[in-house]
């Protein structure tokens, strides 16, 4: 699917950027070129030491900011996929700097959005995350917005041969600054604050994530928001796959956290399709015939009323499953 073709990732030096050159890479043997387009040029450094440009001659670098859209459609020449992958992601920064926010999530989906349309990319995936579902926090409602921006977009690229699609779920295990890590780091001080003792999270690995990216390029017609099927986990479980001999101080909910996370709200099952391994968001307008959707991926229409949510999911992590992930996943090193 990729051999042949130029891909750039934005963010590409962050966490999933990362690991997705290193994928596709390992899997895809005639890649003509991927361009890292970032804003940190100490991680570019970083990175490049990872892969060696002796090693990796299709690799390129890009300082460049989303902000700045003559510079996203400088390093979209030649360009045939790109994944979205920049954003602001940290919940309480996005609160205290809202604007700034809304300039690198919003204004920048757009930027990438319109140097999409003034190059020739043939396809688009965006990512998403759990918090733009009826979102609560800036960081989600940024995210709202971008995801509506790149669905949208389908109905603006005219005769163009190009596809816009999101993938959107939940919390990365073992990510910067999620729960898992902050709690093996809290495991020496003999007590670990639980925001909400009911609290519920989706999981998943960075490998199934880019998984469900490659997935999407595959299958996509433009316009949908994919939803993987993944498993929650309860907060009191991670407490006790980490650190079982820690007292648990109940702290209270941050602000702009919820108890539970959804994928698919009640008002977005009315639009939404459910396939073997995911649900898809279909677009509000009519940009391709729905039933033949429907019928090549053996789909079902969600019932109405139905929601995908952490708190009411079908499968869970217990304690044993979380800590062989937490080894496989985060740290090969972990034992209890």
């Amino acid at each position: 699917m990729l051999n042949g073709k130029s891909i750039m990732v934005t963010g590409g030096t962050g966490s999933f950027g990362k690991k997705f050159v290193r994928t596709i890479l390992e899997k895809y043997s005639e890649i003509e070129r991927i361009v890292v387009f970032s804003r940190d040029e100490l991680k570019q450094f970083e990175m490049q030491q990872d892969f060696p440009m002796g090693k990796y001659p299709q690799i390129r670098y890009f300082i460049g900011d989303v902000r700045d859209r003559d510079r996203l459609v400088r390093a979209m020449e030649g360009i045939d996929i790109v994944i979205h992958a920049a954003a602001l992601k940290q919940v309480p920064a996005a609160e205290y700097n809202p604007f700034e926010c809304i300039k690198t999530n919003v204004i920048g989906a757009q930027n990438v959005i319109e140097a999409c349309l003034s190059s020739n990319v043939k396809r688009v995936v965006a990512l998403s995350t759990d918090k733009a579902a009826a979102p609560i926090n800036l960081y989600g409602a940024t995210k709202l917005c971008s995801d509506k921006l790149f669905v949208a977009a389908n109905n603006m690229k005219g005769s163009r041969n190009l596809k816009l699609s999101v993938v959107r779920y939940g919390n990365v295990m073992g990510s910067r600054g999620s729960v898992i890590p902050f709690f093996m780091s809290k495991r020496n001080d003999g007590v670990l604050p639980i925001t909400d003792e009911r609290m519920t999270r989706f999981n998943i690995s960075l490998d199934e994530g880019i998984q469900m990216v490659l997935d999407a390029l595959q299958i996509m017609w433009g316009g949908e928001i994919f939803v993987p099927k993944i498993p929650s986990y309860r907060i009191n479980d991670v407490a006790e796959a980490i650190a079982p001999e820690c007292r648990r101080e109940v702290v209270g909910i941050r602000s702009g956290e919820k108890l539970h996370e959804e994928m698919v709200t009640e008002t977005d099952a009315i639009n939404t399709v459910e396939c073997k391994d995911y649900f898809v968001i279909l677009p509000s307008m009519e940009l391709w015939d729905v039933e033949d959707f429907i019928r090549v991926f053996k789909g079902k229409r969600c019932e109405l009323g139905f929601s995908y949510s952490s708190g009411t999911n079908s499968e869970w992590l217990d304690v044993k499953q979380l800590r062989s992930l937490i080894t496989q996943h985060v740290d090969p090193s972990f034992t209890v």
